[in-house]
């Protein structure tokens, strides 16, 4: 594709919704018209590659949708490589439709597909996109920011009725593989114990950090779980149902029930579980988030006009660089010791 524009952009967002992914359309959409280029939005993540859902974007679609949540694309959990006939539906549409490029805004599923193709010649581009941060090859994605503030925002909430009740509140955060919501909003709520996946505890451990508050005089505690959180000595992680997505996840939720009732079995403290669940993605992006996702649709047009294929956007220091979609996204980012050492000074 030449580098003064004329050609034809295709924009897609897969996975989970997050707060931001609006930002990002619309700073592709200004970025390429400025440049000469048109752009034609996917719908439903790679699902409307496969079967032919495109329409164009101009400066009405995207105007007003910076506070939005969600995407106005709309988003799918779809892999379209599972079936060879997808695959090359995926292809004719492309040609179809004149799409010279592509830009994926998604985890580690939509970047997945987005850098086998990639490997097999066609022209994209990729935004990293997870409210749990946990992407190897970016500082911070957009999404998280927004979900730490609603997590700290309903621990707020949470003390003063925990404290008037006496109870243990037990919330239950978003967090598959990592603890970074659950570690920075539970510090920022002033959470008096943190459950993450990268550290498991015993029963017994989360209790006595509660009987310790107890013993000076603190009848109330806030524990904070991430769903992807392992007891020690249990084998599986606390599953909804068996059921997989596309990609092969279970759906995961139900850990804050199970530690919530060992905490009222083993200690006689009233005990309340919240799950925060779908409210953590939802709603309007921080303002952190929407000049994030700005400076990332910015970026990614901007690689596509210099003809660097291949590559995902990411945020390193408070620069916005470039790494090779095969480099990124290959294994997870754990949360940094420190912080949990930080989180650890205030247990109890």
């Amino acid at each position: 594709m030449a580098t003064d524009g004329h050609g034809r952009i295709g924009i897609l967002t897969g996975g989970g919704d997050c707060p931001g992914l609006n930002a990002v359309i619309r700073a592709v959409v200004r970025r390429a018209l400025m440049l000469n280029y048109e752009v034609y939005g996917i719908k439903n993540g790679w699902l409307g590659l496969v079967k032919g859902i495109v329409e164009p974007l101009d400066m009405m679609k995207v105007s007003g949708i910076l506070p939005r949540g969600g995407t106005i694309l709309g988003t799918s959990r779809t892999n379209p490589l599972k079936k060879e006939e997808d695959k090359k539906a995926l292809l004719a549409n492309m040609e179809k439709f004149k799409l010279d490029c592509l830009i994926a805004i998604g985890g580690e599923d939509t970047l997945g597909v987005a850098r086998q193709l990639a490997a097999e010649g066609v022209k994209v581009v990729g935004v990293p996109k997870t409210i749990d941060n946990d992407v190897e090859g970016t500082d911070q994605t957009f999404g998280f920011d927004t979900a730490v503030t609603i997590v700290t925002e309903a621990i707020d909430r949470l003390h003063t009725t925990a404290e008037s009740h006496q109870r243990v509140m037990v919330v239950e955060v978003m967090g598959r593989h990592t603890g970074w919501i659950a570690v920075t909003g539970g510090l920022a709520g002033g959470a008096d114990c943190i459950l993450i996946p990268e550290q498991p505890m015993t029963i017994d451990d989360i209790c006595a950090v509660i009987q310790k508050r107890h013993a000076r005089g603190r009848l109330f505690s806030i524990v904070v779980v991430a769903e992807g959180f392992k007891l020690e000595g249990v084998e599986e992680v606390v599953t909804k149902d068996q059921k997989l997505d596309q990609f092969g996840h279970v759906h995961l939720g139900g850990v804050g029930e199970v530690i919530a009732n060992q905490i009222e079995k083993r200690t006689g403290y009233e005990t309340r579980v919240t799950v925060l669940g779908h409210i953590q993605r939802g709603g309007s992006p921080t303002a952190y988030d929407r000049v994030l996702g700005t400076r990332y649709g910015v970026k990614a047009v901007d690689l596509l006009n210099e003809g660097k294929y291949g590559y995902m956007v990411c945020l390193k220091g408070n620069k916005i660089e470039d790494i090779p979609l095969k480099d990124a996204m290959t294994k997870l980012k754990f949360v940094d010791p420190e912080l949990i050492q930080t989180a650890e000074i205030f247990y109890g």
